[in-house]
């Protein structure tokens, strides 16, 4: 490597081999409980919960550490309600066709369709934002890399934050998205990514049988 500055690294952890084994398959024990919910509870979630979860996201690897993201948490329900409606907007011409055959036969196992109570119900929603310039510093503004994996790296952070908390996620992508820059006060260097839904589930929440199904290590791994 070329001579850089650089600090020791002093807060890794090694473990013996036995307890990494159980420790990896622990956590994947606890991800398996990770579902996509569309019926979520009203009950309140602190706001320091959804904070830690965005600092854990904001942990995440990205291209040169310029941490291209940002994340707009959103509690109000005036705020919810206008994402609920322009979201719900663009689903019904979506649903009417503008998805295509295809797309609409491979979401009729998940029984999904224009209707988005969960914008309303949900506590929180958050929309995460990729940044075209930027820096390791939030007022610097240069060129960003690597900026769609980077967003992805963080979101699924922020993903696995808030199903560790005890919460239960949701990740919506309406398209076209721009409106969400407009209702969250976002200025054209960012694009928005996506938008999370987290909270509570509703008593009677359920998970499609379609999204248990799974592929198997063998299926997703090759080891050379």
């Amino acid at each position: 490597m070329k001579d850089h500055e650089n600090a020791p690294l002093t807060d890794y952890i090694e473990y013996p081999p036995a307890e990494m084994l159980a420790r990896s398959a622990q956590f994947y024990d606890d991800i398996k409980r990770r579902h996509s919910v569309r019926k979520f509870s009203e009950r309140a979630v602190d706001k320091a919960i959804i904070e830690n979860c965005i600092k854990a996201a904001g942990r995440a690897p990205s291209g040169a550490n310029h941490q291209p993201w940002h994340f707009v948490a959103i509690e109000s329900a005036h705020v919810k309600k206008q994402i609920r409606e322009q979201a719900e907007a663009l689903e019904q011409s979506f649903y009417q066709g503008r998805a295509g055959d295809e797309w609409l036969e491979a979401l009729k196992p998940l029984g999904t369709d224009s209707n988005k109570p969960y914008l309303e119900h949900a506590p929180w929603l958050i929309a995460v934002f990729s940044q075209k310039k930027g820096g390791i510093h939030a007022d610097e503004k240069n060129t960003n890399y690597y900026v769609h994996e980077s967003v992805g790296l963080a979101t699924g952070f922020l993903l696995n934050a808030l199903h560790h908390s005890g919460l239960v996620t949701l990740t919506h992508t309406p398209k076209p998205m721009s409106f969400l820059s407009k209702v969250c006060n976002r200025d054209d260097n960012e694009r928005p990514y996506m938008l999370i839904i987290a909270g509570y589930p509703a008593d009677d929440a359920t998970v499609p049988e379609h999204a248990l199904v799974k592929k198997s290590l063998k299926d997703i791994a090759t080891f050379i």
